[in-house]
């Protein structure tokens, strides 16, 4: 089983993701990270140099690349075990109670993906990750993502140069239906702690 977490940038998709993956013994793929990495550029210089357009067409190429692979091959979990013995490293919620072997199942590569928060208003995007990935969206309220997001919007292509208040409600009110028509689980992380979410998602994807 591939999960794929979107939601807008913010909201704690890279932060749970990696979380999530410890939890399930699984690995953790950072969209943005392998675009940068394969083009050997940082996405504000992509978005400065490129354009936002060839910026989406990069996102879809890697997530076509990422699944295709994953559809193609077979990785083992690590070994199953009980989680979260011991005090967590991540604040909020010290122990996370469920097993890896609830949702272990050896016919499917597992994988843990953090999407870019514009990477589903591309069609194709929005495609692959509902008819290929479990999709869970991250819900996070405006106060939640400026809270978050205050000082470091330089960093952002698609909050740069703007009132950051503003320019979330306008990015939101763009994405938000499109968030929740792809997503098969939909999250709110207002008030939780990344272990807690971590430990949401887990418990869901377990059943």
């Amino acid at each position: 089983m591939i999960i794929s977490l979107i939601g807008f940038m913010g909201c704690g998709k890279s932060s749970v993701g990696r979380r999530l993956s410890e939890l399930l013994c699984c690995s953790f793929i950072d969209l943005d990270d392998v675009i940068e990495e394969r083009e050997g550029r940082s996405i504000p210089e992509i978005f400065a140099t490129e354009g936002e357009a060839t910026f989406r067409q990069m996102e879809l190429d890697a997530l076509r690349t990422i699944i295709c692979h994953s559809d193609s091959q077979s990785a083992p979990l690590a070994p199953s075990h009980s989680i979260a013995a011991g005090p967590s490293p991540y604040p909020g919620v010290g122990k996370c109670q469920f097993r890896t072997s609830d949702y272990q199942n050896d016919s499917k590569r597992h994988m843990v993906i953090a999407l870019g928060g514009g990477t589903v208003m591309t069609n194709e995007c929005a495609e692959l990750v509902q008819n290929k990935t479990c999709c869970i969206y991250l819900k996070a309220s405006v106060e939640t993502l400026v809270e978050h997001l205050a000082g470091k919007a330089a960093g952002r292509p698609m909050l740069a140069n703007a009132d950051l208040r503003t320019r979330i409600e306008t990015l939101m009110q763009q994405r938000a239906t499109t968030y929740e028509k792809t997503a098969h689980t939909i999250i709110d992380t207002d008030g939780k702690s990344i272990e807690g979410l971590a430990c949401e998602i887990g418990k869901k994807v377990a059943q």
